[in-house]
C-alpha cells in the first residue's frame, strides 16, 4: 500500500513538472530543488537525475530568448547551479558532481563607480557539454563548451572549450591528457592538446 501511495505521488509530481517546463521526459525526477527560474524554458530528457538543492534557470537578461536543455540519462549533482541566458546544453549520459556551476553568461563589472549588482549581465559564448563527460566537483563552466567523453577534474575552471576526448584541470582548465585512438590508450599531453 505504501509503494502505491508512493508511485501514485511520483506520478502527480511527475505530471506537474511536464505542464511546468518546456519538456520533462518519463522517469526523470528532480529531488527538492532550490529554485527554478524560467521553467517554460528548460528541456528535460528522459530518465534524468537532479539531485538535492538544484538551482535551474533559462532566464531573459540579454534580450534573446534563453534555452536550457539536459540530455537523456544524464544526472546533476546536488546543490549545482546552472544558468542560460542564450543556451546550454547537456547532451546525453552526462554526469555532473556536487557543486557545479555553468553559466554563459556574468556580471558587467565595467563601470568602477557603479556597484556590479547594478550593471548588466555580459553575454558569454553559448555552453554545449559533450554527450557522456563527467565534470568533478566544484567546477565551473562560464560561456565555453566541453566535449564528449571528456574529464574535468574537481575545481577546474572552464572557460575556453575543452576538445573530444580530453582530460583537462585547473584555473584556468588546460588538457592533460588525450585519447589515442591508435594505441587505445590515454596519454598525457602538452597544454595544447599535442601528445608529449
Amino acid at each position: 500500500m505504501i509503494n502505491l501511495i508512493k508511485r501514485g505521488f511520483r506520478f502527480l509530481i511527475f505530471l506537474l513538472y511536464r505542464f511546468k517546463f518546456g519538456y520533462f521526459g518519463i522517469q526523470s525526477s528532480i529531488h527538492s530543488p532550490l529554485r527554478i527560474t524560467g521553467a517554460k524554458n528548460i528541456y528535460i530528457g528522459k530518465c534524468v537525475s537532479i539531485h538535492y538543492k538544484v538551482w535551474l534557470a533559462a532566464r531573459n537578461h540579454t534580450g534573446n530568448v534563453p534555452t536550457l536543455k539536459i540530455g537523456d540519462r544524464s544526472t546533476i549533482g546536488d546543490f549545482a547551479h546552472i544558468f542560460a541566458t542564450k543556451s546550454i546544453i547537456i547532451e546525453n549520459d552526462v554526469l555532473l558532481a556536487n557543486f557545479v556551476y555553468i553559466a554563459d553568461n556574468l556580471h558587467g563589472y565595467e563601470n568602477p563607480v557603479l556597484p556590479i549588482i547594478k550593471q548588466p549581465i555580459v553575454q558569454k559564448g553559448e555552453v554545449n557539454i559533450g554527450e557522456g563527460s563527467w565534470l568533478g566537483e566544484h567546477v565551473c563552466v562560464i560561456g565555453a563548451s566541453i566535449g564528449k567523453h571528456c574529464v574535468i577534474g574537481a575545481n577546474s575552471v572552464v572557460t575556453h572549450s575543452i576538445p573530444d576526448y580530453c582530460v583537462a584541470v585547473g584555473v584556468p582548465a588546460r588538457i592533460i591528457k588525450r585519447f589515442d585512438f591508435d594505441s587505445r590508450e590515454w596519454k598525457k599531453t602538452q597544454p595544447n592538446g599535442d601528445f608529449i
